[in-house]
């Protein structure tokens, strides 16, 4: 299963390495990647033939300047290997410079070069706050949309 998935792979694919724990590395066209995609986990378990490759156990997602954990990532790919969507659940913590976004499900669409963040998702930058039922980030434009928003500033510490 591992050899068939291996021999779909160019170099805008996902590469699958299991040394220690398993790690996956993906060249992208578009959407969060200028450059690779660095996958690690302690386990993967790869679907070849309906294209899908499950990330379980302190997974960590790096690319470019953002890093994205999880408990739990489900990779879905083309025939070539260029990521379509990733599905992350469980202890979602997206960390991009000095900002920190956190939630219980998180959704890559390359596509549209967005993460949605679902399930008491929170947004910390230096001592602000905002909390939503559902914070969107689209990643070419670097702004997020958040919706039934709450926001906490602490003016004290701003200036």
């Amino acid at each position: 299963m591992l050899k068939q998935f291996f021999s779909k792979i160019t170099l805008l694919a996902l590469a699958i390495a299991v040394i220690g724990p398993s790690s996956a590395l993906c060249a992208q066209k578009k959407g969060l990647l200028k450059g690779p995609i660095v996958i690690t986990s302690a386990t993967l378990s790869a679907d070849s033939a309906n294209h899908i490759a499950v990330f379980e156990g302190s997974v960590i997602a790096s690319a470019d300047d953002l890093t994205l954990h999880s408990d739990r990532m489900t990779v879905f790919y083309t025939s070539d290997g260029s990521i379509e969507k990733i599905d992350a659940s469980g202890n979602i913590k997206l960390v991009k410079g000095t900002r920190v976004l956190t939630s219980k499900k998180a959704i890559y669409v390359a596509e549209e070069a967005k993460i949605t963040f679902t399930g008491e998702p929170m947004a910390v930058e230096g001592y602000n706050i905002i909390t939503g039922s559902k914070i969107i980030y689209l990643i070419e434009e670097d702004r997020s949309i958040v919706h039934d928003s709450k926001v906490y500033i602490d003016r004290d510490k701003v200036n």
